[in-house]
């Protein structure tokens, strides 16, 4: 371009004064001349575009209005659009018009016409506008994940820690920091949030991530399709997992540093699905093993016979109930309460959820064949005092178990059953002689966990159910007067009227009554009257006096007590 048509075009922009400090420039070109002008800030963004729409007789458009995902994919020209910065924005007949700020490079309408077989016009866009608007059209990561929205102090001290990183699993390039960031992000908020699992779901036209809160799960996100493989490596990488096996399910484990005092671990399970890997991670949490017995829920008596089995040198108490309703926690409280300098307590776990100093801890490794059965038979011989089977799954286990709780230990473990007196039922179902039963099991507690009503918002119900509704369900006829309930409401600081969650507990001691039962291979149902005449609270009737109390509602114990 002559000088003399450049000063024409800059002199139809800039001021006499700023036209001058534009010749002392090394400018050239119109092209030059705008970058220089934009990157000047003489103008903002809006009226640089109208001087460039007015100069150039070229229309200005406002490209957050444009529907990107709308653009037809044989027209979007990734490399192209990022070569001269501009992006396809309308197709009208047999003319595609490309948005730009600088309509004096023609390069970018050479290079789109001779792609794409259309004529080529240019529209004129802002700036900042048009680089958001090719971020989100070819599903840039750090546009799609609104990374701008995420407080950096909320992410200082998160990392991962040293050794869950490994000469196959390099960190990953600053590619995929966008990830790393949103995959912290996302970690941060399941801890806040007091999530005790998260899901990452690939499903076709869909991603979706959520998390179980109280009990519920709610979705807290739905990232692009497109990530669903980045994401997955990420977790991978960050669980020592094979990054390259897609095909078979992995479990590992995280420990996330969120500051100098505090790290969390998650225990991380991958499964293979049709459209990607589903990842679900449980968060770990220690300090929830340190709670202590008075705050998991027990009532009085309750307690007191807890207390009363794990004071005795031998037996075997039983926990049972379904995945989630807090097992595990039940268990080490028992374990930290006896975890003195002059026990000895070995646990088998799988997997070990929680570490616990002073107690000796073993993975079970079905792969190297250490199995429940194979680790109790060794524990019998290194002098223990106390043991932990994380869940008795078959005869070989059970019976082992037995065998170690008649011969001066105590042995704890978990079931998969519905209630107490079931418990005693599947063990004979398992093939365990219901004598070895009766002589061996001392305790066995059923349990739940229900949604805690917030108690900034719960309020009484206005019309309670009939006499007869309320019998039905389980209450007693002296529970009945003066009665009040309450319902969730909702408020900023709880989730839909509840806010963490309590323990529904049947606390069953085999009473001689029972153990006669047993002998005779009774069935759950002659055991579960001879509770009622020993005055065991059901779990029914243990969660009727949580919500009599306030503590949850009527509707959360139906839920969690009806099977």
């Amino acid at each position: 371009m002559a000088a003399l048509d450049f000063r024409l075009f800059s002199g139809n922009i800039v001021s006499e004064e700023q036209l001058d400090k534009l010749t002392q420039q090394d400018i050239k070109t119109d092209i030059e001349a705008i970058q220089f002008i934009a990157k000047s800030k003489w103008f903002t963004e809006e009226e640089m575009l109208q001087k460039i729409s007015d100069r150039f007789h070229t229309p200005a458009i406002d490209v957050k209005v444009i529907d990107v995902k709308a653009i037809p994919a044989n027209i979007l020209k990734e490399k192209l659009s990022h070569k001269h910065n501009v992006l396809p924005v309308f197709l009208r007949g047999r003319t595609l018009f490309l948005a730009t700020v600088n309509p004096a490079a023609l390069g970018a309408l050479e290079d789109f016409q001779f792609s794409t077989g259309f004529n080529v016009e240019y529209v004129v866009a802002e700036a900042t506008k048009l680089q958001r608007a090719i971020e989100l059209a070819y599903e840039s990561e750090e546009a799609q994940l609104n990374l701008s929205d995420f407080d950096d102090d909320e992410l200082t001290g998160v990392e991962v820690s040293a050794e869950e990183e490994s000469e196959e699993n390099a960190p990953p390039d600053k590619d995929d920091a966008p990830i790393v960031v949103y995959i912290n992000k996302i970690l941060l908020d399941a801890i806040k949030k007091g999530a005790s699992d998260l899901h990452f779901e690939p499903y076709e036209k869909k991603y979706r991530i959520r998390f179980r809160v109280d009990g519920i799960l709610k979705e807290v996100a739905a990232p692009p399709v497109s990530l669903t493989t980045r994401i997955a490596a990420r977790l991978k990488v960050m669980s020592r997992l094979d990054i390259a096996e897609k095909r078979k399910p992995q479990d590992g484990r995280i420990k996330l540093k969120i500051s100098s005092k505090k790290s969390i671990d998650f225990r991380v399970s991958t499964l293979p699905t049709l459209w990607g890997e589903k990842i679900v991670m449980r968060i770990l949490d220690s300090s929830s093993a340190m709670l202590g017995i008075d705050v998991l829920g027990y009532e009085q008596d309750q307690k007191k016979l807890y207390l009363e089995a794990l004071s005795k040198p031998q037996g075997m108490i039983l926990v049972t109930g379904p995945t989630g309703s807090g097992k595990t926690v039940s268990l080490y409280t028992g374990l930290n309460i006896l975890n003195t300098d002059e026990r000895n307590i070995s646990t088998a776990e799988d997997p070990v959820e929680i570490n616990l100093e002073g107690i000796n801890q073993v993975q079970i490794s079905a792969r190297a064949g250490l199995t429940f059965a194979e680790a109790l038979r060794s524990f019998l011989r290194q002098d223990p005092d106390i043991v932990m089977v994380g869940e008795i799954r078959d005869l070989e286990t059970a019976e082992i178990a037995i065998k170690a709780a008649q011969t001066g230990h105590l042995v704890l473990s978990t079931l998969h059953t519905n209630s107490a007196a079931e418990t005693l039922t599947r063990l004979l179902n398992m093939g365990v002689p219901s004598f070895n039963i009766a002589s061996s099991v001392s305790l066995i507690i059923a349990q739940r966990l229900a949604r805690r009503l917030c108690s900034h918002c719960k309020k009484a119900v206005d019309v309670l159910p009939t006499e007869k509704e309320l019998v039905d369900f389980g209450f007693t006829q002296a529970q009945l007067s003066g009665l009040t309930l309450y319902e969730p409401v909702g408020c900023d600081l709880c989730t839909n009227g509840y806010k963490g969650r309590v323990g529904i507990y049947e606390v069953m001691k085999i009473s001689q009554d029972m153990a006669s039962i047993i002998m005779k291979e009774g069935n759950s149902i002659d055991i579960t009257k001879q509770a009622e005449k020993e005055n065991i609270d059901s779990l029914r009737l243990s969660g009727i006096k949580k919500a009599i109390s306030g503590m949850t509602s009527i509707g959360e114990v139906s839920r969690v007590t009806s099977y």
